[in-house]
């Protein structure tokens, strides 16, 4: 029985990006090796698998063509453990497979998901097979950081970046919150006075903080047992951490995300007119947004990142 084929995500549908990508594959002139950049790791990772899809499944003469995420000729590899990192000797071992015969297709592909977390002997070791690729192979390599690699790797992938899903979350009473932190920031703009007001503001902003961590971690165990109910049987236990990891990150992300976007929209309410001092405290709230999700790359608390946020709001936003 054969598969329907592996949709883009329907965020990238139709783009430029995928046009130019599927009119490659139908050439045959695909670069052998993709970066694909983004702030959401299941976008980035829906989006391999439709390119690996196409490849695997392009002049095939196989009856019985596999899903992408089950083929034989494709390879994952994830960061594992609890630091979360790629290590030399599993590139090593995903090479060698590539230096094997495909098994199915006359193609192989192996999708490296956060390749920013190789250390330096993995990202080299990967790099000589970059430079000299085996044939009928594509490397999609997925990143949220995707200056974190080499400069040398970089500059032997083609690049393409990749925007998160529109819309709504999808994460239960995610709505209510960002309604809540709206108002939270009216407030503010109304002015805060000594005593009472203050402490109603702290209050809320740690209340914001409580919540936040409840929403994302329903909503990432709901994710990360979607996830895994579609990853091959037989996976170690760190890899399965290393996906639940991998959730956990792009929910928090674009939660981030979507804190700066209602931010933004607090501020364009309040900008027709004015001097331009809100213009400057709509930058200084995004660039310390976009601190506090860095941080959250490199194992910073989330609810300690949103913490110092919403404290440095508080002096942003406060109108006396």
């Amino acid at each position: 029985m054969t598969h329907a084929g592996a949709p883009w995500p329907p965020a990238l549908a139709g783009t430029p990006a995928v046009s130019v990508i599927e009119s490659a594959i139908g050439r045959g002139r695909l670069s052998h090796g993709l970066l694909l950049a983004g702030d959401d790791p299941e976008t980035l990772a829906s989006a391999a698998m439709a390119i690996a899809d196409r490849l695997l499944q392009r002049d095939s003469g196989a009856a019985a063509p596999y899903p992408p995420d089950r083929h034989p000729d494709c390879f994952q590899l994830r960061p594992a453990g609890r630091s979360r990192t790629i290590t030399v000797d599993s590139v090593r071992d995903m090479v060698r497979h590539l230096n094997v015969a495909p098994s199915v297709s006359r193609y192989k592909v192996a999708v490296i998901h956060d390749a920013d977390r190789m250390n330096a002997s993995a990202a080299n070791t990967l790099l000589k097979t970059l430079e000299e690729p085996p044939k009928g192979t594509t490397l999609l390599l997925l990143s949220g950081r995707p200056h974190a690699l080499l400069p040398t790797i970089r500059s032997r992938v083609l690049h393409f970046r990749f925007p998160g899903a529109a819309g709504a979350l999808g994460v239960e009473g995610w709505e209510g919150w960002i309604a809540d932190y709206r108002a939270w920031l009216t407030r503010l703009g109304q002015g805060v006075a000594a005593g009472r007001g203050a402490a109603d503001s702290v209050l809320a902003l740690y209340g914001l903080v409580a919540r936040f961590g409840v929403l994302l971690d329903r909503a990432a165990e709901a994710e990360g047992a979607r996830r895994k109910a579609a990853l091959p049987d037989g996976l170690e236990d760190d890899e399965l951490a290393a996906v639940e990891a991998e959730v956990s990150v792009g929910l928090k992300l674009r939660m981030f995300a979507a804190v700066g976007e209602a931010t933004r929209e607090h501020a364009v309410t309040l900008i027709d007119g004015d001097d331009g001092s809100l213009r400057r405290s709509l930058c200084e709230a995004i660039a310390g947004l976009e601190r506090a999700a860095s941080l959250t790359r490199v194992n910073l608390n989330e609810r300690a990142a949103l913490e110092d946020f919403l404290l440095a709001s508080l002096r942003i936003w406060t109108r006396r």
